[in-house]
């Protein structure tokens, strides 16, 4: 019970602190207040807040040392693969360039998981598929943005795990807040993108079923253009609003 509680304190801390830099109360370049005032506004003890700083070093936030303190590091080293790290920026929303980095990376990486799942992928994983999709249609009739959007990362997940590819799924696992921020903005467009995108998403479950590999990978290329399309006429459309619009992705739900 009480290698429990430790636990908790240790990642609640870590999440408050986490946010706080993510938020930019500590914007990069800044320095962490000193250990002991850290420790009396957390509430905690210095092993606590120690062991924190080391889950910090260890996902890119920061870097520690005798004579420049703990220094919040800039966000091109903040490890964007880290599942804490993405929850907390999604937490907020996420800035539009980090959105447009995930497609450019889907764009190259995707395509080929799904030519692997064309040759690679059991029965059961290509039910999976199917059945992914099945839901993303059905949440299209209902008009049910939050279902589409579960079942669209189903689906994308299923293909990385229908690759046999373990670095593609643990990718797909860890940006799994960002790929479903990415999903959300499929929905905001004026024509429904995710209407005109389904014949694609079903084609590459086609293509995976006829063990048809270049036609996986081609289907796959055209959906995620599809995607990348939609994903930057609505961030070319919060460059244009609000500088409180510009800052985050806030849902509309």
């Amino acid at each position: 019970m009480l290698k429990s509680k430790i636990k908790n304190i240790h990642g609640g801390t870590l999440d408050v602190l986490g946010l706080a830099i993510i938020c930019g109360d500590y914007p990069p370049g800044s320095k962490l207040p000193p250990e002991q005032k850290l420790c009396d506004e957390l509430g905690v003890s210095r092993t606590i807040l120690r062991e924190v700083v080391k889950s910090l070093v260890a996902k890119g936030l920061i870097s520690t040392g005798p004579k420049i303190g703990t220094l919040v590091l800039p966000r091109e080293h903040w490890n964007w693969f880290d599942a804490q790290v993405v929850g907390w920026q999604s937490s907020i929303g996420f800035d539009p360039k980090v959105l447009d980095d995930l497609q450019e990376l889907r764009a190259i990486i995707e395509p080929e998981a799904v030519r692997l799942a064309a040759v690679r992928a059991t029965d059961e994983e290509i039910e999976a598929l199917a059945t992914a999709y099945r839901g993303m249609e059905n949440a299209v009739m209902r008009n049910s943005d939050d279902d589409y959007i579960t079942h669209d990362y189903d689906f994308h997940l299923g293909l990385l795990r229908a690759s046999h590819n373990s670095m593609f799924l643990q990718m797909g696992i860890a940006l799994g807040a960002m790929l479903r921020e990415a999903f959300l903005i499929t929905t905001r467009t004026p024509d429904k993108g995710i209407s005109r995108s389904l014949p694609y998403h079903l084609k590459i479950v086609e293509m995976i079923q006829a063990r048809d590999a270049d036609g996986a990978y081609a289907s796959s290329r055209h959906q995620i253009f599809l995607a990348q399309r939609d994903v930057h006429d609505v961030l070319i459309g919060l460059q244009n609003s609000p500088p409180s619009d510009t800052k985050r992705l806030k849902r509309t739900r």
